[in-house]
């Protein structure tokens, strides 16, 4: 869940949307429209680890390549496996 206020009123209380941004995010909003969100650093690091990296297949090495065709799925993951078997089975 997150609160949403106007910029105005967390000018004028920034401490207290400060600490309330530590429990959830806070939108804040400009001109009634979502600008901005206040949110616990602790969830902004989370976050940006979850940031990928974009790569087109047709910009990788012949290197790079063989490495994702040699790759194999780690234990555990066997399912996975049989799920990708079965869809393009079905193409």
């Amino acid at each position: 869940m997150s609160s949403t206020v106007t910029a105005a009123e967390v000018s004028k209380n920034f401490g207290a949307y400060q600490d309330a941004a530590v429990r959830e995010p806070v939108i804040i909003t400009k001109n009634g429209r979502p600008r901005t969100v206040l949110m616990a650093y602790e969830d902004f690091l989370r976050l940006s680890k979850r940031d990928r990296r974009v790569q087109r297949t047709v910009d990788l090495t012949d290197e790079e390549i063989a490495a994702v065709e040699a790759s194999t799925m780690a234990p555990g993951f066997e399912p996975l496996d049989a799920e990708l078997d079965a869809k393009h089975a079905a193409d």
